[in-house]
């Protein structure tokens, strides 16, 4: 698998950090665009498999394969940016400024929408034969999920609120984890399995991820969910993005930061403390 250990992938963190602030708005652009195509893809081929086979374990275990791809062809999402970048904001890595993360940012969640959306219609097309007739199956599904995280979230008011923001939030915990999970590797295996358990679990848990339900929500509309584009932003996709903010950095960047990169020094015995050994009596 060819580990690398923490120490030395903390500081790969940092650097890719800084290596997307400085990226060209094309490249930003055009690697977020195919991200958020990428993973609307395995977000639809997995409601496809669950729907097929009743069974949304199997559609969890097959998701990971959209975000391996991504990854390991170099695009970026919005989750794993809300990671990387600050962390050369926090290291005062030369030129890196609060208004070139949030240019990435805005860069990244930009082009991952329209990836994204892209594929919402390719799909909407597909379900209802150029929206000729009723949508099958697939598109009834995805209209519900729709429904059911946004009105579902509203019913219950500030604690659905509440809910929504802690998934997501868990959301990208583990969306995160598996990206610096890659950075444990240097062989393609090795990445693949250390990013394909967290993702995982969030795909299954039914965590709330901003560029999975860039596809999911406009797709649900498109099939005539019901549900406005007011419900879906305020009660999903802008509670999201903050949550997806606060996990990613809080829980994964800031902490191996934090322990791995600036670590603290380490103890030093006091030896005036230490007490002889107690000799047994004969």
């Amino acid at each position: 698998m060819s580990y690398i250990n923490p120490s030395d992938f903390a500081k790969k963190m940092v650097d890719a950090g800084e290596a997307k602030v400085f990226m060209s708005t094309r490249d930003t652009l055009i690697r977020a665009y195919m991200a958020g195509a990428i993973l609307a893809l395995a977000a639809a081929f997995a409601v496809t498999v669950t729907v097929n086979t009743g069974n949304p374990l199997i559609g969890a275990l097959l998701f990971p394969v959209g975000f391996c791809m991504l990854y390991l062809l170099g695009f970026d999402l919005l989750t794993g940016v809300f990671t990387l970048v600050p962390l050369a904001l926090i290291d005062r890595r030369r030129g890196v400024t609060m208004k070139g993360l949030w240019r990435n940012w805005g860069l990244v969640f930009a082009g991952n929408f329209a990836g994204a959306f892209t594929v919402a219609v390719f799909m909407a097309i597909i379900v209802t034969f150029g929206f000729s007739e009723a949508p099958n199956e697939v598109g009834q599904k995805i209209g519900h999920i729709g429904e059911g995280r946004t009105l579902g979230y509203a019913a219950h008011g500030a604690a659905g609120m509440l809910t929504l923001f802690v998934r997501a939030v868990m959301c990208n915990w583990m969306v995160s984890t598996g990206v610096v999970a890659a950075m444990m590797s240097t062989s393609v295996s090795g990445k693949i399995m250390a990013m394909w358990m967290p993702i995982l679990i969030f795909f299954y848990m039914g965590f709330e991820h901003s560029i999975v339900n860039m596809f999911l929500f406009p797709a649900g509309l498109l099939l005539g969910g019901k549900f406005t584009i007011m419900d879906y932003l305020i009660w999903n996709e802008i509670p999201t993005v903050l949550g997806n903010m606060v996990g990613g950095l809080t829980f994964v960047g800031a902490m191996i930061y934090a322990t791995h990169y600036k670590t603290s020094p380490a103890r030093i015995p006091d030896t005036a403390d230490e007490q002889p050994l107690a000799v047994p009596a004969e």
